[in-house]
């Protein structure tokens, strides 16, 4: 027996720094960036934090829900740039929402992040071990981002998402993972700790080969999508939405070639948060839930990429 979702939220920051925004960073602009990435805009923080980017969507999702926090058993977040390191981003979740019952910890697969959160989540919901978890992708990348660096600075945003997963005899679930350590090279990010009395080191912001990134998408990320479909034997045809990760929007344009779906299939919200990471998708499926553009009965898959590099991709029945 696995989970079906029966509650989603998001939220990102009201700080928005538009393409123009970050000409006083470096030589650029509107058209340039759109005409690369899609992107219009990013979400950037002030005064919050990733752990409460992660409290937010989880009120909200808690609160679509209709569900009490005392009836949540299990709280996993997906985050690359968690606030601490001790603690968990998802016990300072749990604190803060008096989640008292939950057990918690975060998982680190970057892009990838939630769609395996999610998947720990059934998981633990089909041993038993579990009813009700509370899963959320939350990024402040802003954090971690080299805001001289115009390949990396112009794609990243913050924000979070979040969804209660319940156990549900009629809920259906496959999934299919992947991992190569050996290309973990194209995007990188090291810890501060090691370089402690080194001033300025690059090595700890995001480091990417967009190229490399870029061509592993369009090739893994369709695979994938194949390969989850003939494992549950049944018609690509049959799919509602291709909830992808929202890294570039010419990399979802030319996914959806490769898979031959219509682009009407393959939403997208690269435009107004860039590339939120564990968080992009869950705040994808907030958005489409609350403007009504997923329904129950509704048949998606998930997927995404990213550091390590990794990915995935997950069926789901709304």
């Amino acid at each position: 027996m696995f989970g079906k979702i029966i509650g989603t939220g998001s939220y990102a920051p009201d700080n928005v720094v538009c393409n123009n925004d970050l000409k006083e960073f470096f030589e650029t602009d509107d058209q340039w960036i759109r005409e690369r990435t899609g992107i219009k805009r990013r979400h950037i923080m002030t005064d919050e934090s990733t752990s409460y980017m992660a409290c937010r969507a989880a009120e909200k999702a808690i609160e679509n829900a209709g569900i009490s926090c005392e009836k949540i058993d299990l709280i996993i977040v997906s985050t690359v740039s968690s606030d601490t390191i001790l603690p968990s981003t998802a016990c300072i979740v749990q604190d803060q929402l008096k989640a008292t019952n939950a057990m918690c910890f975060d998982i680190n697969v970057a892009c990838t992040g939630f769609i395996t959160a999610y998947n720990i989540a059934q998981s633990y919901i089909n041993a038993g071990l579990v009813e009700t978890a509370l899963v959320i992708g939350a990024e402040g990348l802003s954090q971690i981002v080299d805001w001289t660096d115009r390949t990396t600075a112009i794609l990243f945003g913050d924000g979070a998402g979040a969804a209660i997963i319940k156990k549900d005899e009629k809920a259906r679930f496959e999934t299919v993972m992947h991992s190569d350590g050996s290309m973990g090279g194209a995007l990188t990010c090291e810890n501060s700790i090691q370089y402690r009395g080194i001033n300025d080191s690059k090595k700890t912001f995001v480091s990417m080969n967009g190229q490399e990134v870029f061509r592993f998408a369009v090739r893994k990320v369709p695979e994938c999508i194949e390969e989850l479909i003939s494992k549950m034997k049944i018609e690509k045809s049959e799919i509602d939405l291709f909830l992808l990760h929202q890294a570039n929007k010419r990399i979802l344009e030319s996914i959806g070639k490769r898979l031959k779906v219509s682009m009407d299939l393959i939403p997208e919200n690269v435009s107004e948060y860039g590339n939120t990471s564990s968080a992009s998708i869950p705040i994808l499926l907030d958005e489409m839930v609350r403007d009504g553009k997923i329904q129950k009965g509704n048949k998606i898959i998930m997927a995404g990429f990213g550091a390590g590099l990794t990915w995935s991709a997950v069926y789901l029945e709304f």
